[in-house]
């Protein structure tokens, strides 16, 4: 009899299972439990037909992955995008477990995807593929269970959406279904920029650290979306001299500093960056490799790899997006002296007030924007510390300390609740 073997990962996947692999092996890992943090605990695959605008039918495919759930319910993002695969959003769901660990969410990690490209919908037609997809994967979510949260690709519109469509299979509004939700219906103050806030956090604290302070410090930033736009901004506004920011098509460069309040203005105007002025045209490909203090990854995963690692002249990289670094661009960093603050802590400031949304729904009482930042502060500068503290310890970078400190995590709850037989 011949027996198939499972296809070979790819992509953003074999970079999670490198850094798995890595940390288990530090840890000391038995063959058992190693399985069963390579694997995801549930995946829904999903292939549904949405009516068009003109009365045509398109089916879509989508995916939902549970990673671990050792720790609580799922917590992760929904993107619509169209290189979405099932492989990129197990890698997701399993940085996403890592990550909920290391700033000691009581959660798990999912994510889940659907393979569009939202530019090319109308609005109405965005919206039913939303509810069709909502109802395709609300057999696995529910505010104990999973809760999504926006991603690539989509935006609390989708939020609000997916809360409507499950509400209505329910019978009563199921407020905690998601997060990244409008303020108007369940929303909490402050989750809009929040990831790009905790980037902002975690550099402080990195300046503190590592001597580079922020103030007039030159700053290179990958991606100018819902991450990098709000962290630019923030960045500007607390003396950072960004010098480069970048959308999916091209990048901008000003030495001497962009005009981040103006550029913004354009973003809401949907002008491409090429199209502003500033800065000179630039390729994405460039920007990261120039010469500045900190430069911030917040656009796809892989950005960073084997081929264009040694060229990286920043001093500190400050990861905005999911898993933008390979393992072997990380060994070529390390060895040419520069600090990586991994993604599963620099960005982690949307889960974290993801969280505090979650909270605020199930108990139908809301906090202040002030005292949400509050709370982010102290979580995300409380996570940086704790992985600080395991890289002096044992002597290991802030990406694989931070790793440790998830997946012992993880194995710790996974041990305490046994293995149901």
């Amino acid at each position: 009899m011949v027996v198939s073997q499972p296809p070979a990962p790819t992509g953003a996947l074999v970079t999670a299972l490198a850094q798995l692999d890595a940390a288990a092996d530090r840890l000391g890992l038995d063959d058992g439990i190693r399985a069963v943090l390579r694997k995801p605990k549930r995946e829904l695959s999903v292939n549904f037909p949405v009516q068009m605008d003109d009365g045509s039918i398109r089916c879509f495919s989508g995916y939902r992955v549970q990673h671990n759930l050792a720790r609580g319910p799922a917590k992760g993002g929904l993107r619509y995008s169209a290189h979405v695969s099932i492989d990129e959003v197990r890698a997701l769901a399993m940085w996403m477990t890592w990550k909920c660990a290391v700033v000691n969410l009581p959660y798990g990690g999912a994510k889940g995807g659907v393979v569009v490209d939202p530019r090319t919908l109308s609005q109405p037609e965005l919206e039913n593929l939303t509810r069709r997809y909502a109802t395709e994967i609300s057999i696995i979510i529910g505010p104990s269970e999973d809760i999504p949260a926006p991603d690539m690709g989509t935006n609390e519109q989708v939020m609000a959406w997916i809360m409507d469509t499950i509400s209505m299979h329910r019978g009563n509004t199921v407020a905690g279904i998601v997060t990244g939700k409008p303020v108007a219906v369940g929303g909490t103050l402050g989750r809009s920029d929040a990831t790009g806030r905790g980037v902002l956090y975690v550099m402080q604290e990195t300046a503190t650290k590592y001597g580079v302070p922020l103030e007039g410090a030159s700053v290179a930033i990958q991606g100018f979306g819902k991450v990098g736009a709000v962290a630019a901004q923030l960045l500007f506004h607390a003396g950072a001299r960004v010098v480069a920011v970048s959308d999916a098509d091209t990048a901008i460069y000003n030495a001497q500093g962009l005009d981040i309040p103006a550029l913004m203005g354009c973003r809401e105007d949907r002008m491409p960056l090429r199209e502003s002025r500033g800065g000179d045209v630039i390729d994405n490909a460039e920007l990261l490799t120039l010469p500045v203090d900190y430069l911030v990854p917040a656009a796809l995963e892989g950005q960073i790899t084997e081929a264009n690692a040694d060229d990286v002249q920043a001093r500190i990289v400050v990861e905005g997006a999911n898993g933008p670094t390979t393992p072997g661009a990380d060994s070529i960093l390390q060895d040419n002296g520069v600090v990586v603050i991994p993604d599963i802590v620099a960005n982690a400031g949307g889960v974290i007030v993801s969280y505090f949304e979650w909270v605020q729904d199930l108990q139908f009482y809301f906090w202040d924007e002030a005292d949400v930042n509050a709370r982010l502060h102290k979580v995300i500068t409380r996570a940086f510390e704790d992985v600080v503290k395991v890289a002096e310890e044992r002597g290991v970078n802030l990406r694989e300390a931070a790793m440790l400190l998830g997946v012992s995590r993880v194995v710790e709850a996974t041990t305490m609740r046994g293995i149901y037989p």
